[in-house]
């Protein structure tokens, strides 16, 4: 597995490697999700590669760039088991050299739900993306369910500049007790992490009363809510029902698909997580999880 540390090592690499392309971008600290989009990535190209950054455009002020979890060495013991070829390791400085001022926003989209919370947060995901789909050329790119918002930002973007790259998304992958892996997850005490499952449990709940029949927006959000509020360690930041594509808020009845999503604080640690709501069978539902 090959290491490459500037945008020239890895175009060079890229060059030398014209088969199909799988890429995986993470910030590391790496864990059983990130690892199912290297498989999936690795079992449907001819080599795939992964990044490994954290990006600090991405970061507001007092959010959490300093100590988000980072073990290098651990990262691409996992990578190199998970069948990648070459993982693309730049610093900071070969991202943002000095002088940099070149920004990618995505408009409307990027605006609500965490870009409301986090301002800046979209812009700097959206430029860190484009960086890296115009380094290492890939054919696709592989991105969780989890982060929904995200996923549609980066669609979008890639739409809307032409860029050749397939977007891959793929289901969350969820702990035993139904929370949805993350690298936050670290920060949890141990009284944390058993009400973190709170989430799942909301929006389990909430599909359950979908499945029954009931559309009306502002119950589902009610209900959520309410599922929410009964655990002491859980500080709601928000709860949306919204278009599944455009992200408006739904207000009246659910018609169509529904990002049911919300973000819950655990003293310093966020967490996210959604359902589709009238999504195929097949799709990301927590049901049975």
């Amino acid at each position: 597995m090959k290491i490459l540390q500037t945008p020239a090592e890895m175009r060079a690499w890229r060059a030398a490697h014209p088969g199909s392309l799988g890429l995986t971008p993470t910030m590391g600290y790496l864990h059983d999700g990130h690892l199912a989009l290297a498989r999936r990535s690795v079992a449907e190209n001819d080599v795939s590669a992964a990044s490994i950054f954290v990006n600090p455009a991405q970061f507001g002020p007092g959010e959490d760039y300093e100590r988000y979890p980072r073990d290098e060495e651990r990262d691409l013991a996992l990578l190199r088991d998970a069948g990648i070829d070459a993982v693309y390791l730049p610093g900071v400085e070969a991202m943002y050299p000095e002088g940099y001022q070149t920004y990618v926003t995505v408009e409307g989209l990027a605006q609500g739900l965490e870009g409301a919370s986090r301002p800046v947060h979209f812009r700097g995901v959206a430029t860190v993306v484009t960086k890296l789909l115009n380094v290492v050329r890939p054919d696709r790119a592989y991105f969780g369910k989890k982060d929904a918002q995200q996923l549609r930002v980066i669609r979008r973007l890639v739409r809307d500049l032409d860029l050749p790259v397939e977007i891959v998304a793929c289901e969350t992958v969820r702990e035993a007790d139904g929370l949805a892996m993350s690298s936050r997850n670290a920060y949890l005490t141990p009284e944390q992490r058993a009400a973190a499952s709170v989430l799942s449990r909301a929006l389990r709940w909430a599909e359950e009363l979908y499945a029954d029949g009931v559309r009306d927006a502002e119950s589902l959000r009610a209900g959520v809510r309410a599922v929410v509020g009964s655990e002491p360690l859980g500080e709601l930041d928000y709860v949306s029902v919204a278009d599944s594509e455009t992200l408006a808020e739904v207000e009246g009845e659910v018609a169509g698909e529904g990002l049911l999503s919300l973000a819950v604080r655990f003293g310093a640690v966020r967490l996210i997580d959604n359902v589709t709501l009238g999504e195929e069978k097949g799709g990301d539902g927590l049901s049975g999880s």
